[in-house]
């Protein structure tokens, strides 16, 4: 691993845990066992170490979802829809320090003055949005999803659910396992018209 993989993964970790503003360049020279200097031979500033990790975050998802969609054979859209979330709420789990990082305050805040950082962001969320909505027009098409509600609302409708339940595992105030099949449940009913609602 190189220097500024070492300082990137730190860095990761550090402003996961502790936040971006509250982690010292200092602290980061400390942890990784690299001067100030070489810190900043490889990064302009501390924003521009916090950019690259956002950067490997985006980069990150968006090869585990494509990896995991194209080696699953799905029944269905509902069934997928289903894959979708199970593997969400995995990977959140399995990649813990980019979910924390993506629960903080300061990559919105910085959003709204820096234009990378808001690239990243929306690319991130775009394409997990995509990856629900790519879910629901499948079961739209095959039936067995059938909520007559535009699939692209739908799908940030159950992102913003499932994200939800990341985030009280990420703060450990409830255990996102012990809801998974309420919470699958819950999209059932959003995915499907019960007969009530179309009469």
């Amino acid at each position: 691993m190189s220097k500024k993989q070492i300082i990137i993964k730190a860095a990761t970790r550090l402003f996961s845990e502790k936040g971006f503003k509250e982690t010292s360049v200092a602290e980061l020279s400390k942890v990784t066992g690299a001067a100030e200097g070489t810190i900043f031979h490889h990064f302009k500033t501390k924003e521009d170490i916090f950019l690259s990790i956002l950067k490997n975050v985006k980069e990150g998802i968006i090869e585990e979802f494509e990896e995991y969609i194209h080696t699953r054979a799905f029944d269905n859209g509902l069934d997928m829809m289903e894959g979708v979330i199970s593997f969400y709420l995995y990977l959140a789990g399995r990649m813990e320090e980019w979910f924390l990082l993506l629960h903080r305050h300061y990559p919105y805040e910085l959003a709204m003055d820096n234009p990378v950082c808001r690239e990243y962001l929306e690319g991130i969320y775009t394409c997990l949005v995509d990856i629900f909505e790519e879910a629901i027009s499948r079961g739209q098409k095959d039936a067995s999803i059938d909520n007559g509600v535009p699939s692209r609302k739908t799908a940030m409708i159950i992102f913003a659910m499932v994200n939800g339940l990341v985030w009280f595992k990420l703060h450990h105030l409830y255990e996102a396992g012990a809801l998974y099949n309420e919470l699958i449940a819950s999209c059932h009913k959003i995915l499907r018209e019960s007969d009530e609602c179309k009469k």
